[in-house]
């Protein structure tokens, strides 16, 4: 998803398996036929280094993170970057013709920036506006354009050909990377994403199963399920943790 910006080259080093671990929140109620997996041997590679990168790196430095900060800041700092995210979501959904989606979208982050104080506090929410999640991923499947191949990006984890191209797209309806602050702003939100991760992946490390296959079917099925906006085929109703337990058995 021309050079990369600054923001760009700091975020590959903040976000490494990202992806790879919010990929699992899924359950066997998104099925889908796995994307072509044409560069596994390369994929495995990339997983591995951006595990390796992770454990020695990112992950001591978001557990320092989580530990410091104050929940009420944690909060409200995660709260900021998720209110900068309904520009890019807005965009989206006005590109796939959302029209109500992206009006709802713009009067949230209307919301937030004024009576929630710059979007530190989700007053939107609270007032039972949705909150939508749109990328310009999104928004080519919709306008048919298949995603090719699986890939593992290095640093920043599971994709597609399609999504790894319009990733750049996304980040230019980011306001913070025309910031001269947009080196801190990118920081800061890397760390504080991988932070909210912390509990999700102990999942991951008590499983014996392949965790690179599982990565994988479990971010392409999400990945169906966020294009098709939840209106899949419904078979089961296991949550992850279930599944992986049945998987490690």
């Amino acid at each position: 998803m021309k050079i990369l910006p600054k923001p760009l080259i700091i975020l590959l080093v903040i976000i490494p398996i990202l992806l790879s671990v919010s990929a699992c929140s899924f359950n066997k109620e998104r099925n889908v036929v796995p994307t072509t997996d044409k560069f596994e041997n390369y994929n495995r590679k990339v997983f591995r280094f951006n595990k390796k990168l992770d454990k020695a790196i990112i992950k001591p430095i978001a557990k320092g993170y989580k530990k410091i900060m104050p929940d009420i800041v944690e909060k409200g700092i995660s709260n900021f970057f998720s209110n900068l995210g309904d520009i890019k979501n807005a965009f989206n959904n006005l590109l796939q013709f959302k029209l109500v989606d992206a009006g709802s979208d713009l009067t949230r982050f209307a919301f937030n920036s004024t009576f929630g104080l710059a979007g530190f506090i989700d007053v939107a929410s609270g007032l039972q506006m949705e909150k939508h999640n749109e990328d310009f991923g999104q928004t080519l499947a919709k306008w048919g354009v298949k995603p090719g191949a699986y890939v593992v990006m290095p640093f920043f984890g599971p994709s597609t050909l399609r999504d790894s191209y319009s990733f750049y797209v996304d980040v230019a309806t980011n306001p913070t990377v025309y910031s001269d602050k947009s080196l801190a702003y990118t920081i800061v939100k890397g760390v504080d994403a991988r932070a909210k991760l912390l509990g999700t992946e102990k999942i991951l490390e008590e499983i014996t199963v392949d965790e690179y296959a599982l990565v994988r079917d479990a971010w392409l099925q999400e990945r169906e399920y966020e294009i098709k906006d939840g209106n899949v085929d419904v078979t089961e109703k296991e949550d992850l943790a279930s599944e992986l337990e049945a998987l490690d058995k």
